[in-house]
């Protein structure tokens, strides 16, 4: 008796020790604020993207507005819907996959391309890749930057499969360190002029899913460029999305676009950035093709490229979704009925070609056409030199 008592007393004791700390990491996760690690999402949130999901599309191309002063040019991902799952799958590039000795410890580098569900990406406040994983990164999106969806409908399966298998590989060479691939011409890792999110979502498209005719840039830089010159040679993610929408035209694809609206009142200041911001305090700037506009501190643009991304993204719009402030739940506006890709391409050119030459003018001016993002109106008066609404 003696002797299973004592055995029984240090078992106990473990187990109050670990129900204590059970508690501790519960009233923590509480404790902490939304929209922050840790703390509750949105109540509604698999309620709301299931309503999504009730939409027969395939694919969906994830746009992620710029978070700096001057030229933003975002993030590009890849969600997959797979026949059976909850949910979609994105594929995104990793930031910190890049070998550097800065992003060696305390960041996420197992894989180049990671794979998470849809809801976390945007809206999770926890992540599946792990402790390591980047807050509004590779999970809570939305909590720091709004994200424009594509949404492609009729994609056949085999494609869908050939894309995820393609990521597959990407990781692989990565973890290889393969050199010299049919996609690549040097040792697999992230660069943000060599090897970005835009030209790994174009190199899918193209090798993977067989779009042979796709333009995806094969940058070879030479030591003493500028770093404008370099930036001309890079694939850029509004422009890889204009690219791929081309493409799914041509192949009789319909698509629509829903807008995922950035939480504006995110108080998470991310501890590994230089910038001491909180998500609240950053821009949200579309995310712009390469064009003077990227010297627009004030997120003003009047590129002819920039607008037409704008104009035609928002004729092709069908939803908005945000996250209303004081419920903190997740709400589902329905914009309007989009257009097809065909009206929807050749209103925008009228429009930005249109307003890009009254920009020149430095004339007041009512703009025709509306930015995604921007509420049904345009009737405001654009008055050059005043204060300028960031798209």
């Amino acid at each position: 008796m003696t002797g299973r008592n004592r055995s029984a007393q240090p078992t106990a004791a473990l187990c109050a020790a670990l129900a204590f700390l059970a508690g501790l990491g519960a009233f923590a996760a509480g404790a902490a604020e939304f929209a922050t690690p840790g703390g509750p999402e949105p109540a509604n949130l698999a309620a709301v993207m299931s309503r999504l999901r009730e939409d027969t599309y395939d694919l969906e191309l994830l746009i992620s507005f710029g978070t700096s002063k001057g030229g933003s040019a975002g993030h590009l991902a890849l969600a997959v819907r797979e026949p059976g799952a909850a949910d979609d799958t994105v594929y995104s590039v990793n930031f910190y996959a890049d070998r550097s000795e800065k992003h060696g410890r305390g960041y996420y580098t197992a894989e180049l391309v990671t794979h998470v569900p849809k809801s976390e990406y945007l809206y999770g406040t926890g992540s599946s890749l792990g402790p390591a994983a980047q807050f509004g990164l590779d999970f809570g999106e939305a909590y720091k930057r709004s994200v424009v969806g594509i949404r492609v409908h009729g994609v056949p399966r085999a494609e869908r499969a050939a894309l995820a298998s393609y990521f597959a590989r990407i990781n692989d060479d990565y973890r290889t360190r393969k050199r010299r691939t049919e996609y690549h011409h040097e040792e697999m890792r992230y660069d943000y002029m060599r090897f970005n999110c835009a030209k790994a979502i174009g190199v899918a498209f193209k090798y993977g899913a067989g779009y042979a005719r796709l333009q995806v840039k094969q940058p070879r830089l030479l030591p003493g460029l500028t770093r404008t010159v370099r930036a001309l040679q890079a694939n850029m993610p509004a422009e890889m999305a204009l690219t791929l929408m081309r493409e799914w035209q041509a192949r009789g694809r319909a698509m629509d676009v829903v807008l995922y609206k950035k939480y504006a009142a995110s108080p998470w200041v991310d501890p590994l950035e230089d910038d001491k911001a909180a998500f609240r305090d950053l821009p949200n700037r579309f995310p712009s093709v390469l064009s003077l506009d990227f010297t627009n501190d004030g997120g003003a643009y009047e590129d002819y490229d920039n607008l037409f991304a704008m104009y035609l993204l928002y004729n092709l719009g069908k939803y908005s979704v945000v996250v209303d402030g004081e419920s903190r739940q997740l709400a589902i506006e329905r914009s309007k009925t989009p257009m097809d890709y065909e009206r929807a391409a050749h209103f925008a050119a009228a429009a930005a070609e249109s307003d890009s030459r009254s920009f020149l003018r430095r004339l007041p001016f009512v703009p025709k056409g509306l930015r995604i993002g921007d509420p049904a109106d345009n009737t405001h008066l654009y008055e050059y030199g005043a204060a300028k609404r960031a798209p």
